[in-house]
């Protein structure tokens, strides 16, 4: 069990803000961290670790890393960190990367396995895609077999093929290793594949706690589905208005009522729903 129960003064976009977190998680738990950028969720990682100072207490599995007197050093926390940058080093192996961290080869052999880099033990980094560097920062941070994995977005530079798969293999060693795992994400579809529950952040505080499905799944009323994006263009076609919106990385065009075209402009964020649904999946 993890106890988080701490306050920290930051000074974001809005003015000075205030991170006030009281949360339990479990063993073996994996959370997300969602929310817009700057409500806290890397900070919140960064206390965990050791990394930055608070005011008030973390305990995990009855040890006690914060309270009011004492910070117990990163190093003895127990925590794998991944971070969107990988920070390799560039004149070891990807083998030795690994090795650095604990000498233990039959761990490292089973790491590579698990993320498909066997082949590829005895590159080095600057020969390596952005997507195999990360798997090379992820199978680092789980050498010494932490209790707490950390993600911070560390999937949000790579192409959407190369996330999935990632996805997979993180989910693969949260389960075999049976760590709990925490990972701040920006991604819905990534949240709900890998989240056994969501913590949502908004201006420093936990607004909102559930299953991802209770969080993402925003449906209401009669509503058959309901999803957020930008409204990027409106133009005009024969008669009607169009509007161009974009949808994560999808763009979709929707016929917009005479009011519509009216009140909404370029640059807005809008919600499209329909009660008529019925999608062909192929």
């Amino acid at each position: 069990m993890i106890e988080l129960n701490f306050q920290k003064k930051l000074h974001g976009s809005q003015g000075e803000m205030l991170l006030d977190i009281s949360m339990h998680i479990k063993k073996g738990e994996f959370l997300a961290l969602s929310g817009i950028s700057g409500s806290g969720k890397t900070t919140l990682l960064r206390i965990l670790a050791g990394l930055d100072d608070a005011d008030g207490t973390i305990n995990v599995d009855g040890e006690r890393w914060l309270d009011y007197k004492t910070s117990l050093v990163p190093q003895k926390r127990q925590i794998g960190f991944v971070f969107q940058e990988f920070a390799l080093f560039t004149n070891m192996s990807v083998e030795e990367n690994l090795l650095f961290v604990k000498n233990d080869k039959a761990l490292a052999s089973r790491l590579l396995e698990i993320t498909q880099l066997t082949q590829l033990k005895n590159r080095y980094p600057e020969s390596l895609s952005g997507g195999q560097k990360q798997r090379v920062a992820l199978c680092r941070a789980m050498m010494n077999r932490p209790k707490i994995l950390l993600l911070d977005e560390p999937l949000s530079a790579l192409d959407p093929s190369m996330r999935t798969s990632l996805q997979q293999e993180i989910l693969t060693l949260h389960q075999e290793f049976h760590t709990t795992t925490i990972m701040v994400s920006h991604d819905p579809s990534e949240i709900y594949k890998l989240a056994s529950k969501v913590a949502l952040l908004e201006n420093g505080k936990i607004i909102k706690m559930g299953s991802a499905k209770e969080l993402l799944l925003k449906m209401s009323g009669s509503q058959k589905f309901s999803f957020s994006g930008e409204l990027l263009e409106i133009k005009k076609v024969d008669v009607i208005r169009i509007g161009i919106i974009a949808i994560g990385q999808q763009l979709v065009e929707v016929v917009l009522t005479q009011n519509e075209a009216k009140e909404l402009k370029v640059g807005d964020r809008v919600t499209i729903s329909t009660k008529a649904f019925t999608p062909t999946l192929s």
